[in-house]
């Protein structure tokens, strides 16, 4: 039997088609971003880490703080910061208030990394999305923030 006949092949629900999409399009325009961020001796991690914690400065965060505010969950959050924190990118401090918490705060050539990726990130962005008028842009968007944040059934 050719597994690959009409017949044979399963009929997949839209909601099933539009979730194999979103995950290839966040693949295929991840990998664009990782190509960028290697280059700069960084993976997307480490840059999600950073720009979180350069929008927490000079306060910092505890590791709970940044795993929350990942866009992409790391199960090992302590691993990435160890590395991170040898490379220089990162200080972590223990707090003397509550020795249980440990803050994170970006160093300054971590904020200097990333102000030299600022704009490039931004015209690898405008290159990925160059095909599509802002007013679909704007639909996209919102529909992605609809099924994103919809309410639990």
């Amino acid at each position: 039997m050719n597994l690959t006949s009409k017949s044979s092949r399963i009929a997949f629900s839209l909601e099933n088609r539009i979730f194999v999409a979103l995950l290839q399009t966040a693949d295929t325009l991840g990998q664009q971003a990782e190509q960028l961020l290697k280059a700069a001796g960084l993976t997307g991690a480490q840059y999600n880490v950073l720009r979180i914690l350069r929008g927490a400065e000079p306060a910092g965060l505890p590791c709970r703080g940044i795993g929350d505010r990942m866009i992409s969950h790391d199960p090992d959050m302590t691993r990435l910061l160890d590395r991170m924190e040898k490379r220089g990118l990162i200080t972590r401090e223990r707090q003397t208030d509550d020795r249980r918490v440990v803050k994170t705060r970006i160093t300054r050539q971590a904020l200097s990394l990333l102000k030299t990726l600022d704009q490039p990130v931004r015209d690898l962005h405008k290159r990925q999305f160059r095909h599509m008028s802002a007013t679909r842009l704007k639909i996209f968007f919102d529909l992605l923030e609809e099924a994103r944040v919809r309410k639990p059934a």
